[in-house]
């Protein structure tokens, strides 16, 4: 992923000045070099512009050096993507410059003001230097009306390996992130099963010294439950997989580049950008420069387990909404800077906008958790790779619940954040964290342990703003704790914190035990068996939240 920087309307300059200027891009351009390390470039256009340039060259890495601008034209014009899958900052100098960069370190020290530049917008000077949203699609807009389109899982299925297949063009070395969920299982098996049937139509094609069987690469604690499935998965599929373990302490080690790296202090998006970001300096070194990734699914389909808890169909549509619309500042912000800091490219086809525009159009009384009729989270999508003759995965793969990648990693990387946390932070600290950080107040000694290292690195009133906030339970937006009253004492970000839900949730404050109860559920929750198995039911989980015996 390329990263650039623009300096526009700076206005005809001494050429003294002009000079100062240039220097002063070059440099600030540089901080960008790690997102485009095989090329750089600078280019003066007109009298007041400049236009920086950082490449990683994907495709046809022997040309398409400055793809940057168009010399008819007088006006300038940029956008963002859809949904954020790249990130992208505006900012505004008290001498009247606009500047635009992918990544806030290019520019935090330089504007008077800056900000996140709108995912689906463009800002131009043909429209006084406005926002537009460019991007509309009927989902948009969680208010109006809910979708009614009756569930087609081939016709899902078909978009999403359009989807996938769309994301192989490259002409380096690439793989597949593989954690052994879902989603990134999904990635994997269609992008395998296209190219095994590309390798054959083209007898061998061209395999850029990389072997033409697909690659998977998998991060993890020694014993985690994500080395363990990635590598079952693996080898159904035939991968060429590559395993990377990673220690509490090399996390740890790595905390301040990764608040460097991704901009932000959320703690969600550290404890998950930091093993990938280790992961994608391994992937690197092997002279790897892109991969595919699953981000996007559990926002579309409703598959984090919050969503066991959504009230009504209605209810749920407009979370999936808000956390869509939301990604830019999570999810896609972690996938895109944790790998770009290596100069590696992530790709999504979860975000591709036809599937998005597929997905979105379900009646999402179809996406629903209803274990009274075998439905899970993400059912929709599970039952649409659900095939009999040459199945995608294997049943208890397709139906593994949903684990987020902080905690899949070893649930005891979490565990050793939060105690490295309390060693730095003490009790007196996080009193006064009221006065000393008075916008998006740090709750927890781990919080307070990232925002001190963020406004170390970023002191600027705009950078802390850029950074989104409120509770959160289980990756939930601060609507949905509403939904169960219980999670509103118990704010943690983990998937873990879905009391009653998760398998391995921690113990809630009651510490109540799960009972004797039996209770017989669908074939579809039993992970693929062959007969109904007996599941155990806490005494804290609502009718319907099945918890595995």
């Amino acid at each position: 992923m390329c990263g650039i920087l623009a300096v526009l309307g700076c206005g005809a300059e001494a050429p003294q000045q002009a000079k100062k200027r240039r220097a002063r891009v070059l440099e600030l351009s540089r901080r960008l070099k790690h997102r485009g390390p095989d090329w750089s470039g600078l280019r003066q256009v007109g009298d007041d512009c400049y236009l920086s340039h950082q490449r990683l060259a994907i495709i046809d890495p022997a040309s398409g050096d400055q793809p940057l601008y168009n010399e008819d034209h007088s006006s300038f014009m940029a956008a963002r993507d859809a949904i954020g899958v790249t990130p992208l900052y505006v900012g505004w100098g008290i001498d009247g410059t606009v500047w635009i960069s992918s990544e806030m370190k290019a520019l935090h020290d330089e504007c008077e003001h800056f900000d996140i530049f709108p995912p689906g917008h463009l800002y131009s000077s043909t429209f006084g230097f406005t926002f537009r949203r460019w991007y509309n699609p009927p989902w948009y807009d969680e208010t109006t009306t809910i979708p009614s389109t009756p569930y087609n899982p081939a016709a899902l299925r078909e978009a999403f390996e359009k989807a996938v297949t769309k994301r192989l063009m490259a002409d380096v070395p690439f793989g597949v992130l593989l954690s052994g969920g879902l989603d990134s299982s999904l990635v994997a098996a269609v992008a395998a099963r296209h190219l095994s049937a590309t390798t054959t139509k083209n007898a061998g094609g061209n395999d850029h010294g990389w072997g033409t069987k697909l690659h998977s690469f998998c991060v993890g604690l020694s014993g985690s439950p994500d080395l363990k499935a990635a590598r079952e998965v693996a080898d159904y599929l035939g991968t060429h997989h590559h395993e990377f373990h990673f220690t509490v302490q090399d996390g740890i080690d790595a905390i301040e580049d990764v608040i460097y790296h991704t901009e932000t202090y959320d703690v969600t998006t550290i404890r998950a950008s930091t093993p990938m970001f280790l992961m994608s300096r391994k992937i690197k070194s092997l002279g790897v420069k892109m991969v595919i990734s699953g981000e996007g699914s559990d926002e579309i389909f409703g598959g984090y387990l919050y969503f066991h808890k959504a009230p009504n169909k209605d209810e749920f549509h407009r979370e999936t909404c808000r956390k869509i619309k939301a990604l830019h500042q999570y999810d896609c912000l972690r996938a895109n800077k944790a790998t770009s800091a290596w100069g590696l490219e992530a790709r999504v086809p979860f975000l591709d906008k036809e599937f998005i525009n597929v997905a979105m159009d379900i009646d999402p009384e179809w996406k629903m958790v209803r274990p009274d009729l075998g439905r899970i989270e993400k059912w929709v999508l599970r039952k649409a790779f659900d095939v009999e003759e040459h199945p995608f995965l294997p049943k208890h793969i397709l139906y593994r619940q949903k684990e987020q990648f902080s905690d899949g990693v070893g649930y005891s990387w979490i565990d050793g954040l939060k105690a490295h946390a309390a060693s730095n932070v003490t009790d007196k600290m996080l009193s006064n964290a009221k006065f000393i950080f008075p916008h998006n107040t740090p709750t927890t000694k781990e919080a307070y342990y990232y925002r001190m290292i963020f406004e170390r690195l970023f002191p600027e009133k705009p950078a802390i703003l850029t950074v989104p906030g409120g509770p959160s339970v289980a990756c939930s937006t601060a609507k949905a704790i509403e939904w169960d009253a219980q999670w509103s004492a118990n704010p943690d970000p983990s998937g873990r914190a879905a009391l009653g839900v998760h398998l391995s949730a921690y113990q809630s404050e009651s510490g109540g035990s799960e009972s004797g109860e039996q209770r017989v559920l669908p074939d579809t929750i039993a992970a693929g068996a062959k007969k109904a198995r007996t599941i155990k039911v806490t005494t804290t989980t609502p009718p319907g939240v099945a918890i595995e015996g």
